[in-house]
């Protein structure tokens, strides 16, 4: 390899490295945060494998990141739209709320978009969190099989990991990292991976997150993921607004009260989604 090809190729590595940093809503760190401030904050009623699990349902949380390994070439593509939605691209349409292949099938003929460049962090969150009130049954029917708490730590750890990334308001918008000018280039770009690494390199802790947060029951959880995203993608000016100012370089009060305000409501809807599952658990029917 002459020096040239060698000098290219290492550009071409570090390109394709902060572009892959870019999919990221958290750091590993920021979702491990979600997960354990959302498990300190658990009632009594829900079973204590899983009350006392922060620290595995926060390794587990980080396991879709790791899922888009750039080796991983089946795993990545199927994995790469769970992480946004960027509302834009809706049209103003609604998401069915039915299953995946419905909403796919919707932004493929209706809209004329490709799924994964809309996204597809809804059903994501559904999807987990329907295996969660699977795995729960399962618990609830056998106590004392000792497989069944692991797999509803794995299911919980990565519907914290979607429910992490709805908070984070540049995963539900198309300017993810910068703002699209007429001339072509693009404003901020890099804000992505400065609110990325926020809550890690400004040690935002689980005891921090989880202050005063209490379990509430889901009434629709389809609904209340969607209003969730809606909601997450109204701060969307407030964080180009603190990057402009320089506020996520060197922080302020003010732009690391907005990071732990997202972080929180991150925990939130994990809490209450974990507690949801638990409570809708009790009255699943058989599997068969």
């Amino acid at each position: 390899m002459n020096r040239r090809t060698a000098v290219l190729l290492s550009a071409a590595i570090v390109v394709a490295g902060i572009l892959g940093s870019f999919a990221h809503a958290w750091w590993s760190g920021g979702h491990e945060t979600v997960a354990e401030a959302a498990a300190s904050r658990l009632p009594d009623d829900v079973p204590a494998f899983y009350r006392n699990g922060g620290k595995h349902l926060a390794h587990f949380a980080v396991d879709p990141d790791r899922w888009k390994n750039r080796e991983m070439g089946f795993l990545r593509r199927e994995e790469e739209g769970n992480h946004f939605l960027d509302v834009e691209d809706l049209d103003e349409k609604k998401l069915p709320g039915t299953h995946r292949y419905d909403g796919l099938k919707m932004i493929y003929t209706e809209l004329k978009k490709e799924p994964n460049k809309v996204g597809m962090l809804p059903y994501a969150i559904m999807e987990y969190y329907e295996k969660l009130v699977v795995g729960f049954y399962d618990y609830r029917k056998a106590p004392t099989n000792t497989s069944i708490p692991m797999k509803c730590l794995v299911h919980g750890g990565t519907l914290a990991h979607y429910t992490g990334d709805a908070a984070m308001p540049l995963h539900t918008t198309r300017d993810y990292d910068g703002l699209k000018q007429a001339d072509g280039t693009t404003k901020q770009k890099g804000i992505h991976a400065k609110i990325d690494g926020f809550p890690e390199k400004n040690k935002i802790t689980p005891d921090e997150v989880c202050r005063g947060l209490e379990a509430k029951k889901i009434d629709d959880v389809w609904a209340h993921v969607n209003k969730f995203i809606e909601e997450s993608h109204t701060h969307i000016p407030k964080c180009y607004a603190f990057d402009a100012a320089g506020e996520f370089d060197k922080p302020t009060a003010e732009s690391r009260a907005f990071i732990l305000a997202r972080v929180r409501a991150g925990a939130q809807l994990t809490l209450d989604l974990w507690y949801t599952a638990w409570l809708r658990s009790e009255k699943l029917p058989n599997h068969w």
